[in-house]
């Protein structure tokens, strides 16, 4: 839950909402494709009319030109941003130096994208993009099992297996329907959909095995994982080594949609659910401070309010599940309101993020199970 407030004494500051945030957010609804130009954060959601459009097409164009020979997409790109000729030429020249990435919804979703932009036109260009762009992920993957945030390699915590803003899970999703010949990717050939099973089954492994015991009890997982020792792992200097109450949702998501799923499953599945109802934060909301003038976000805080839904913390202390708030700094903070105004306004480190999962996708689960 969160509400906006007048600042008292905050400066303004330039807040970048992250891709992931973006990308979450709903576009109105329409049953029709009413035309103008669309948006690259929203472009998954359209609905079908608007795919094979002049304006969508206008964008698929943009997509093929952002690939990487590998295969792969950069990230934090707007490619449906209008293009000059000049622009166009120096892509042409320049497309293949950016890192290929799976973070903030990268590769994954201009590979979705394209086998929409291939149904609603035929295009084979389109086809072909998509299946290089499979390629690539099945490329990256380790053979563990995991997938690195960034391929080909580059040094740092960029190695590890990634679950942060949903990336490992994006790509499994993908390639669950590649596999399964779902619809809108019924094109992929039979060679390259039984490569995606043996992938989603290696990483179906890694999920398992890298789910946080604590007292012999398994919980949840951190947002990313060493990819050697599978421990938990650190990755900028605020997200440190710690359970997620984010990350997690989509893991147990994933597994909810296994057909059949095995006993091992279920209890990964029940235990995460255990772990999400003993860590909520009942009985506080998050308000949004807004600038006055631009009416941007500038800072937030929590504060109490007994009618409020339960929050999750992104972030739990392994073995304790003291939620962790982090600076720039590096150190651990019980209270948002103790790190630097701009990583409390720059980052989502309280949100309802498990609410759907409880309230509803797990009970349909439960149904679903009983019935088997």
């Amino acid at each position: 839950m969160s509400k906006s407030i007048s600042p008292r004494g905050v400066s303004v500051v330039a807040i970048v909402l992250s891709v992931a945030v973006m990308v979450a957010s709903a576009l109105p609804a329409s049953a029709q494709w009413g035309g103008g130009q669309s948006r690259w954060r929203n472009i998954l959601d359209y609905p079908p009319n608007f795919y094979g459009s002049p304006d969508s097409i206008r964008v698929a164009e943009n997509v093929l030109l952002y690939q990487n020979d590998n295969g792969g997409w950069p990230k934090n790109i707007d490619m449906a941003r209008q293009l000059t000729d000049a622009d166009k030429a120096r892509l042409r020249e320049t497309h293949n130096q950016s890192e290929t990435i799976i973070d903030n919804g990268a590769t994954w979703s201009q590979i979705r994208f394209l086998a929409l932009m291939h149904e609603a036109t035929g295009d084979a260009r389109f086809a072909a993009a998509a299946e290089r762009g499979i390629e690539f992920l099945l490329a990256a993957q380790y053979p563990n099992g995991g997938w690195p945030m960034i391929y080909p390699l580059r040094k740092g915590y960029y190695t590890h297996i990634t679950f942060n803003d949903g990336a490992m899970i994006g790509v499994m999703d993908l390639l669950r329907d590649v596999a399964e010949g779902k619809k809108p990717l019924e094109f992929v050939d039979k060679d390259l959909r039984e490569r995606s099973q043996q992938a989603i089954d290696k990483g179906l492994d890694v999920i398992l095995r890298t789910q946080v015991i604590v007292d012999g009890e398994p919980t949840v997982w951190c947002a990313q994982f060493d990819e050697t020792t599978l421990e938990p792992a650190g990755a900028r200097t605020y997200e440190l080594v710690s359970l997620s109450g984010a990350e997690s949702v989509g893991i147990v998501e994933y597994l909810m949609g296994i057909d059949q799923p095995s006993p091992e499953i279920k209890r990964a599945i029940e235990s995460a659910v255990a772990w999400f109802n003993k860590v909520k934060i009942e009985g506080q909301a998050v308000e949004l401070v807004r600038d006055p003038v631009t009416h941007r976000p500038i800072d937030r805080v929590v504060v109490a309010d007994p009618s409020a839904g339960p929050l999750w913390a992104r972030f739990y202390e392994i073995g304790t599940n003291r939620p962790m708030f982090v600076g720039r700094d590096g150190i651990v903070h019980d209270h948002l309101a103790d790190i630097e105004q701009e990583r409390r306004a720059g980052y989502a480190w309280l949100g309802d993020w498990p609410k759907k999962l409880l309230d509803k996708e797990y009970p349909e689960c439960q149904k679903k199970w009983g019935g088997e």
